[in-house]
C-alpha cells in the first residue's frame, strides 16, 4: 500500500526538483511582484487519513497529550475537545520537503509542552537535504531547526521501528537519536540544540533489506532502530543510569548501558537470528518486552518472535503467543498497559492475509489471546466490531471470502498504544488508516470492544492530479496514490467509496468532457485488469475499458472536449486514441511514447502533447500529431500545461529545472508558439478557476517561485500581475504535482501535496481585487477614520500556552495602504511568536503592524496574522482594538 510513496519520489526527483539544493527563500523579497492583501482560509478535502501511520506517541505525565507519525505527511497532535488531530509541519518548505516524513516524535515528560520529531524522508540520492531534530516548546505550534550531517528515513525500510528518538526522563535535556546508513547512535545534552556522536557505542547496525538495490533504498543500512529509558534508574534533575538500544544485527540486536551513556555492552543471553523491531519497558514490574521479526517491515516479514527480559534477573523468557513455526508474519506493535502492570499487547504487523491479528496478555506474556479466532475454518469469531461509518471507503467495496472480512482490522500495524492514563482506550496505526477504541478492557471480560477510526484531521494521501468540473453534483476529482481517488460532492465530508469498477492502486491523471462533465475518465496502475476506466454519470459510477496490447501503467489521458474521444498516453506503450469508451485503439502517429498529453477545452478533435523539450498537436482527434516549431521550452519532462476553457487554442505550459529553462509559458495560438512569463521565476504547475469579479479571463493559480518567494499564486489579469496565497505556516512540502481553481467559486483553489491530502484555500477577497495591488510599507498608520472589525480566535490551548489568529477586516469605504492594530491582554499574555505582521509587547499592550507584502487592503477585505504564547492565570480574550486612533469592531 506504500510503494507508491516511492515512486513519487522518483517522479519529483525526474521533475528535476532534485537537482540541486535552490538558495534559501528570501522572506519577504516581493521583486516582480506586488501582493495584495488577501487573506486565505486553509482545509483538507475530506478524506480522513489513507496513509501509513508508523508511530504514535503518548505523553507519559500528561492526560490526552499524544502526537502521531507519518513516512511522508508530517507530524499531529490529538485534540481531546474534538477527537481530531492538528497537522504540525505545514511550514515546510518546497526546498526541504523531506522534513515532511517524520522517523521519529518524542514527547517530553518532564516538560509536556516540548516535542521533538526527527524528520527527513529518504537516506538515498532522492531527498536532496540531510535530517533534522525539530524541536518545540508550544507542542509544534512553532519548531526550532538542528540540521544534522547525515540523512533520515522517515519513508524508507524499516521505518515503523523505534522509537528511535527518546527523552531522559529524569534529565530532560538529554536526548538520544538513532541514526540509519552505519551513523550511529547520537546524543544531545541540551535539549536537541546541538548533537554529537556517542563514538563509543560498538554497534552501527547491518540489516539491509536487499543488498543488490544499486538506488540505495532498499540496500542502506537500518542502522540504530530504538531508544528505551529504565527511569527507575534515575532520580529527577540526574541522567537515567540505564538505557537500552535496539540495532537492526541480527545477531546483536538489543545493547545497554549501566552507567548513563559512558560504556554499552550487548545484552548477555538474547536471541538472535531477528530484529527488535520495539524495546517496550516496563519499570514497575521489571520487564523489557520485545517484539522481533525476520525482516525490517513495514510490507515484508515472515517470521517473528515476543520476548520478555526481567531486568533485575537478566532473565530471558520466549514469550510467543504462537510457536514460531506456526507465524508467517513477525511482530512489531508493542504497548503496556500503564495503569495495569503485565498487561501487553502485541501486533502481527505483517500479516496480510486474512487480516493483521492484535494479541493480548494480562500475566506479563505467560498467556495470550487474539482479536480473532478461528472457529470452524474458514469462519472467525472476533472479540471486537469494527465500525467505519466515519470512514466508510475502508471497505474498499470489497465483498470477500471467509476467512477475510471487510473491513480488515488492518495491515502494516507497527504502531499500537494504549493510553498511560485510561486503559479502555488504545490507539493502532495501519497502512490507510488509524484505528483506535474506547472500550478495550472489554477484552478481559468476554464482551467485544468496538474499532473505529481515530483519523479525523490526519490527512496522508499522496495526490497525483485534480479536477474540478463546472457543473454536475462533483465539486473535484482527484487521482491518488496507494486508494485510487474520489469524487468529492461536498468537501468538508468523507466521500463512501475511493472509484471503483476497477480500483486502482494509484490514479495517475483524469479528465472530463470540458462541455459535458458528465463523461470522466481515469487511468491508473493496477495488478491485474485494465488500467482506464469510464463515467457517463459525473464520475459517480465507473466500468472499465479495454487496455491496448503493452499498458503497464496509467500514464496520462485527454478527453475530448465534448466526451467523443479520448487519446492515452500510458505507461508501457505509445499514445493511443479511441472514439467512444476505449473498446479499441489505434497507435497514435508523430509524438513519442511517454509524452504528457491533454485536450483543447474547445474544439473536440484537437489534442496536445510534450515530451523532451517538444509540443506536439494533433488537429484530427489524436490520430497524428505535429511537433510545434516552438523552442526554448524546458528541455526535459518536468512539465504539466493546460488548455483554457472556453477559448481555443489558449494553453498554458509550466515546468522546468534549475540548470535549465525552468518557468511559466503562454500559447495563444494552439502551441505554434510560446511567450515565457517573464515575472515568473520557476513554476510547476499550472490551473484555472472562476474569473474575479469584474474579470474576463480565468484566475491562473500556480505553484510557483516569483519574485524569488515560493508558493501558491493567484493572477486574476492573465499573469500580469500575481498574488501570494498561502504564507510561510502554510506551505505542505511539495506541491508541484498539480493544481486547479474551482469554475464556480472565485478564488478557490486545490491544491496537491505529497501526503497532506488535497488542500483547499479559500479567499476572504469577495471584491475581487486584481492579481496585485501596491505593498503597503512596514508600520504605516492607517486612515484613522477607516471602520474596522476584528476576530480574535484561540485556535489551539495548553497548560501555560495557547495559540491565536486575528483577522482584521476593512469594513470601510476605502483602501488602507498599511495597517496598525493594537490591544491590551487582560490575562498576562505573552506572544513569543508571531507571523504575518511585525509586533511589539510592552507589558499587556501590543502592536501588530503590516509587512512589506500586506500593507494594502482593499474595502471589505481582510488580513490575518496568528501568534503563539504563554499565559498564567487566565487566558481571557482581548475585549477592545484600535487601529490607530479609530476602535473596532469585535466580532
Amino acid at each position: 500500500m506504500r510503494r507508491t510513496r516511492i515512486l513519487t519520489a522518483v517522479l519529483a526527483l525526474a521533475a528535476g526538483l532534485l537537482a540541486g539544493t535552490p538558495p534559501a527563500l528570501a522572506a519577504h523579497d516581493t521583486a516582480h511582484v506586488a501582493v495584495a492583501a488577501d487573506t486565505y482560509t486553509w482545509s483538507n478535502a475530506r478524506i480522513d487519513g489513507g496513509g501509513f501511520v508508523p508511530g504514535i506517541v503518548f505523553n507519559r505525565t500528561e492526560k490526552n497529550l499524544a502526537y502521531a507519525r507519518t513516512d511522508i505527511g508530517g507530524a499531529y497532535r490529538w485534540q481531546e475537545s474534538t477527537k481530531t488531530w492538528t497537522p504540525l509541519l505545514d511550514s515546510a518548505g518546497w526546498d526541504e520537503w523531506g522534513h515532511t516524513g517524520v522517523v521519529s516524535l518524542a514527547s517530553d515528560p518532564v516538560a509536556p509542552d516540548k516535542v521533538y520529531a526527527a524528520v527527513g524522508t529518504y537516506t538515498n540520492s532522492w531527498d536532496p537535504t540531510n535530517g533534522a531534530v525539530l524541536r518545540s516548546a508550544d507542542r509544534g505550534a512553532s519548531w526550532q531547526k538542528t540540521g544534522l550531517p547525515f540523512k533520515l528515513g522517515g519513508n524508507m525500510p524499516g521505518r515503523g521501528m523505534g522509537e528511535r528518538l527518546a527523552i531522559d526522563p529524569n534529565k530532560d535535556s538529554v536526548l538520544y537519536l538513532g541514526a540509519p546508513s552505519g551513523k550511529g547512535l547520537w546524543r544531545s545534552a541540551d535539549s536537541g540544540v546541538t548533537w554529537s556522536q556517542v563514538t563509543n557505542f560498538p554497534d552501527v547496525g547491518n540489516y539491509v533489506q536487499d543488498s543488490t538495490d544499486t538506488t540505495g533504498y532498499a540496500s542502506d543500512n537500518q542502522g540504530i532502530v530504538w531508544v528505551t529509558f529504565d527511569e527507575s534508574t534515575g532520580t529527577a534533575g540526574s541522567a537515567t543510569g540505564t538505557i537500552y538500544v535496539g540495532v537492526a544485527d541480527k545477531d546483536n540486536a538489543v545493547y545497554r548501558s549501566t552507567d548513563a551513556g559512558a560504556t554499552w555492552t550487548r545484552l548477555a543471553g538474547q536471541p538472535t537470528g531477528y530484529l527488535a523491531h520495539k524495546g517496550v519497558l516496563d519499570a514497575k514490574n521489571g520487564y523489557l518486552y520485545l517484539a522481533y521479526s525476520d525482516k525490517g517491515g513495514p510490507y515484508d516479514g515472515g517470521k517473528g518472535r515476543l520476548w520478555r527480559y526481567a531486568t533485575a534477573t537478566g532473565t530471558w523468557t520466549n514469550i510467543s503467543p504462537v510457536a514460531e513455526t506456526d507465524t508467517y508474519y513477525g511482530f512489531s506493535g508493542l504497548t503496556v498497559d500503564r495503569q495495569h502492570p503485565g498487561t501487553v499487547m502485541a501486533t502481527a504487523y505483517s500479516s496480510w492475509w486474512p487480516d493483521t491479528q492484535l494479541f493480548r496478555s494480562t500475566d506479563s506474556g505467560a498467556t495470550w489471546t487474539k482479536a480473532w479466532d478461528y472457529t470452524s475454518y474458514p469462519n472467525r469469531s472476533n472479540r471486537y466490531t469494527i465500525d467505519v461509518s466515519s470512514s466508510p471507503w475502508l471497505t474498499f467495496g470489497a465483498d470477500p471470502s471467509p476467512p477475510e472480512q471487510s473491513p480488515k482490522l488492518g495491515w502494516m500495524t507497527e504502531s499500537l498504544e494504549i493510553d498511560p492514563f485510561d486503559s479502555d482506550r488504545m490507539m493502532y496505526g495501519t497502512g490507510a488508516t488509524l484505528y483506535g477504541t474506547e472500550d478495550l478492557t472489554k477484552w478481559d471480560s468476554g464482551g467485544q470492544f468496538t474499532v473505529k477510526p481515530m483519523v479525523r484531521g490526519l490527512e496522508e494521501t499522496s495526490v497525483d492530479d485534480l479536477a474540478a468540473p463546472p457543473s454536475g453534483g462533483a465539486q473535484l476529482f482527484s487521482a491518488l496514490g496507494d486508494i485510487g481517488g474520489f469524487r468529492h460532492t461536498d468537501l468538508t465530508k468523507v466521500p463512501s467509496m475511493m472509484y471503483t469498477s476497477p480500483t486502482f492502486t494509484t490514479t495517475t491523471s483524469l479528465d472530463f468532457a470540458e462541455s459535458n462533465p458528465n463523461t470522466v475518465v481515469r487511468v491508473g496502475n493496477l495488478d491485474s485488469g485494465p488500467h482506464i476506466a469510464f463515467s457517463t454519470d459525473n464520475g459517480a459510477d465507473w466500468f472499465g475499458g479495454t487496455d491496448p496490447s503493452g499498458v503497464s501503467g496509467g500514464g496520462t489521458v485527454a478527453a475530448a472536449s465534448d466526451g467523443s474521444r479520448f487519446v492515452w498516453s500510458p505507461a508501457g506503450t505509445g499514445v493511443q486514441y479511441t472514439t467512444g469508451f476505449g473498446s479499441s485503439w489505434s497507435a497514435s502517429s508523430g509524438i513519442p511514447a511517454g509524452a504528457v498529453v491533454e485536450s483543447d477545452r474547445v474544439d473536440p478533435k484537437t489534442f496536445y502533447g510534450f515530451e523532451s523539450g517538444r509540443f506536439y498537436v494533433s488537429s484530427d482527434g489524436g490520430a497524428t500529431f505535429t511537433a510545434s516549431a516552438a523552442t526554448g521550452l524546458p528541455s526535459g519532462d518536468s512539465v504539466r500545461f493546460k488548455a483554457l476553457p472556453g477559448t481555443k487554442g489558449d494553453v498554458w505550459l509550466a515546468g522546468g529545472a534549475a540548470d535549465g529553462a525552468y518557468g511559466l509559458w503562454h500559447s495563444t495560438d494552439g502551441g505554434a508558439t510560446f511567450t515565457k512569463l517573464a515575472n515568473v521565476d520557476q513554476a510547476d504547475t499550472i490551473g484555472f478557476g472562476k474569473a474575479a469579479p469584474g474579470a474576463s479571463y480565468q484566475t491562473l493559480y500556480t505553484s510557483a517561485k516569483i519574485g524569488s518567494v515560493r508558493g501558491i499564486f493567484r493572477s486574476t489579469d492573465e499573469g500580469a500581475s500575481w498574488t501570494r496565497v498561502n504564507d510561510d505556516a502554510h506551505q505542505w512540502g511539495w506541491t508541484g504535482a498539480a493544481i486547479t481553481g474551482d469554475p464556480r467559486v472565485y478564488g478557490r483553489v486545490y491544491v496537491s501535496t505529497n501526503g497532506r491530502g488535497v488542500i483547499y484555500g479559500d479567499t476572504s477577497d469577495t471584491g475581487g481585487g486584481g492579481g496585485g495591488g501596491g505593498g503597503g510599507g512596514g508600520g504605516t498608520d492607517p486612515t484613522p477614520s477607516g471602520a474596522c472589525a476584528v476576530a480574535y480566535t484561540v485556535t489551539n490551548q495548553w497548560t501555560g500556552g495557547f495559540q491565536a489568529d486575528v483577522k482584521l477586516t476593512n469594513t470601510g469605504s476605502a483602501a488602507w495602504s498599511g495597517w496598525s492594530l493594537g490591544w491590551s491582554f487582560p490575562g498576562g499574555q505573552t506572544i513569543g511568536q508571531l507571523w504575518n505582521a511585525d509586533w511589539t509587547q510592552s507589558g499587556a499592550a501590543v502592536t501588530a503592524g503590516n509587512v512589506s507584502w500586506n500593507g494594502t487592503v482593499a474595502a471589505g477585505s481582510s488580513v490575518s496574522f496568528g501568534f503563539t504564547g504563554t499565559w498564567s492565570g487566565s487566558n481571557d480574550r482581548p475585549t477592545a482594538f484600535k487601529l490607530g486612533d479609530q476602535a473596532c469592531t469585535v466580532a
